[in-house]
C-alpha cells in the first residue's frame, strides 16, 4: 500500500495528536488510521530565519515533520495573503481582501520552501494530499522539483464564481498552479462548478469534484450522551431555569454572520413577545485573528450589539443573550448540543460546517432539537430537515427561531431523522475514503 503524505499549514501540536481534537486532525482519521503518513507543515513557531530541514516525530505509524517560518515570511504568507487576501475573497467579501505584492512573494516564498523540505522525505510511490487555500501552489512547486507521485488538492472553504476570483490580481497564474494537481476536491457541486469555470476560463481541464466532508456521528453522538450528566452540562441547565436554549458556536470571524444572527434573535423578541423571559440564546465565539483589525472591530460590534440587546429585553433575573468569547472545551459543548432546543447555525458564507452536524448528531432522538441554518453553508445541500433561512434577513431569522420553538414533538423528531440520515450519508470516513480512491486512480507522472 502507498504510504500517504499530508501538507497542511499547520500539523496539530503533540497535545492535539491522540484524535480528541477538532477540525482536520479528526476528519483525517480515517486516512491516517489505513496508511502508513506522514504529515507535514507549518510547526506554528516563527523566528528569525527561517528553517530549511524539517523537525522529525514519530509517534505509531505517523511520522510528523514541521518547519519553523522567518517572521516576515509568516507575516506575509499567513496574516497577509492567505488570510488578509484569500479567505475574504474565498468566502465572497471582496471588499474586506486587501493584496500587496509583498504578501503574495511570501506566500509563494512558504509554498516552495515546504516543497523543497518535504521533496527528500517523499518515496517514489507516495499519494501527497496537500489541503486548503494556504498552499494552492504546492503541487506547482512540487511538480517544479521533479515530483512525479499522484497529488491530490482539498478545499476546506467556498471557492467562490468566476467573476469574484477575477478580483484576485494574478489569479490567473493561481487557477494554473490548480491544474497542476491530479485530483481537485471542494465541499459542495456549486464550489465544484465554480473552480471549473475558473480553470476552463484559462483553457484548462475541469479536474474539481465535491467530498462533502463530514464527522463521525456515532462516537460524536456517544460523546454528547456521555457529557449529558457533566459538570458544565448541569451548571448550565441549572442557570437556565428552565427557559429554552438557543445555541451558536462558531469561530468569531465575519464569515459566521455573527451580527446578522445578534439582530435576528432580537427580531425574535420584538415580534413574539411569548418568548420573552422563556429562551436564552447562547453564543460561544472564541476569538479568531484578534490582532487583525477587521476582527477587533467585528469583535467591538457584537460587544455593543449585546449590551443594546439585553439593555433592552433583560428582567433582573433573566439575560436574553449570553456571549463567549473564550474557547469551551469539544466534550462539553457536545453536551451543550444535546440539551439545546435549537441549533442556530447561520453563516454568511461556509465551505460545510460541520457544527450543523455534531448539532445533529448530539440529539436526543425522542426530543431532539432545531436547525436552523444558513442557505449558504455547504451542510444545507444536504439538510432536508432543517429550517433554512437567508441570514440576510432578520425577520426571516426571526420567522424560523419562532417555527422552531414552537414545533411540535413529532415535527421535531421527524425533521431530525431527515437530517440524521444526512448525516450518516456523508461521514468523515466517507469523505477520506473517497478522496483517497480518487487519487489512487489516477496514474503518476512519467519521470
Amino acid at each position: 500500500m502507498s504510504r500517504l503524505v499530508l501538507v497542511s499549514n499547520r500539523v496539530p501540536p503533540p497535545r492535539e495528536r491522540s484524535g480528541a481534537a477538532g477540525g482536520l486532525a479528526v476528519a483525517l482519521r480515517e486516512a491516517v488510521s489505513s496508511h502508513e503518513t506522514l504529515w507535514f507543515g507549518w510547526s506554528g513557531t516563527a523566528g528569525a530565519q527561517a528553517a530549511t530541514q524539517p523537525r522529525i516525530h514519530r509517534s505509531g505509524r505517523i511520522t510528523y515533520a514541521t518547519l519553523d517560518l522567518a517572521q516576515g515570511d509568516y507575516e506575509g504568507y499567513y496574516r497577509g495573503f492567505s488570510n488578509g487576501m484569500l479567505w475574504p475573497l474565498l468566502h465572497y467579501q471582496v471588499a474586506l481582501a486587501e493584496f500587496r505584492r509583498e504578501d503574495l512573494g511570501a506566500y509563494q516564498r512558504v509554498n516552495h520552501a515546504f516543497a523543497a523540505a518535504l521533496v527528500p522525505l517523499l518515496r517514489p510511490n507516495d499519494l501527497i494530499w496537500v489541503h486548503d487555500y494556504h498552499l494552492i501552489p504546492m503541487g506547482a512547486a512540487l511538480r517544479e522539483a521533479g515530483v512525479q507521485a499522484r497529488i491530490g488538492f482539498f478545499l476546506h472553504v467556498p471557492f467562490p464564481p468566476a467573476a469574484v476570483w477575477a478580483a484576485l490580481p494574478q489569479g490567473d497564474e493561481m487557477a494554473r498552479e490548480l491544474a497542476c494537481y491530479d485530483v481537485l476536491g471542494t465541499q459542495t457541486e456549486e464550489d465544484a462548478r465554480h473552480m471549473n469555470e475558473v480553470l476552463q476560463a484559462q483553457g484548462l481541464p475541469p479536474k474539481a469534484r465535491s467530498f462533502p466532508i463530514g464527522i463521525d456521528p456515532e462516537s460524536f453522538a456517544a460523546a454528547a450522551r456521555q457529557a449529558e450528566g457533566g459538570t458544565e452540562v448541569r451548571r448550565l441547565i441549572q442557570s437556565l431555569g428552565g427557559r429554552a436554549l438557543i445555541l451558536g458556536v462558531d469561530r468569531l470571524d465575519y464569515s459566521k454572520g455573527l451580527p446578522q444572527r445578534f439582530r435576528g434573535f432580537a427580531r425574535l423578541l420584538r415580534r413574539f413577545p411569548e418568548h420573552r423571559n422563556r429562551v436564552t440564546f447562547l453564543q460561544v465565539a472564541p476569538v479568531s485573528r484578534g490582532d487583525v483589525a477587521q476582527y477587533r472591530s467585528l469583535r467591538r460590534e457584537l460587544d455593543e450589539l449585546t449590551g443594546r440587546i439585553n439593555g433592552e429585553h433583560a428582567e433582573f433575573d433573566w439575560t436574553p443573550l449570553r456571549y463567549l468569547t473564550q474557547a469551551v472545551r469539544r466534550d462539553v459543548l457536545a453536551g451543550f448540543y444535546r440539551m439545546a432546543s435549537v441549533g442556530l447555525v447561520t453563516p454568511l458564507r461556509d465551505g460545510m460546517n460541520l457544527v450543523a452536524k455534531e448539532y445533529v448528531a448530539a440529539q436526543n432522538p425522542e426530543a431532539p432539537g432545531m436547525l436552523v441554518l444558513s442557505r449558504f453553508a455547504g451542510a444545507a445541500e444536504a439538510m432536508e430537515g432543517a429550517l433554512v433561512i437567508n441570514p440576510h434577513d432578520p425577520d426571516e431569522t426571526a420567522e424560523a427561531l419562532h417555527a422552531a420553538l414552537s414545533a411540535p414533538p413529532e415535527e421535531r423528531r421527524t425533521r431530525w431523522r431527515q437530517m440524521w440520515t444526512a448525516v450518516n450519508r456523508h461521514t468523515s470516513a466517507d469523505w477520506a475514503r473517497g478522496f483517497m480512491a480518487e487519487l489512487e486512480g489516477t496514474t503518476a507522472r512519467a519521470a
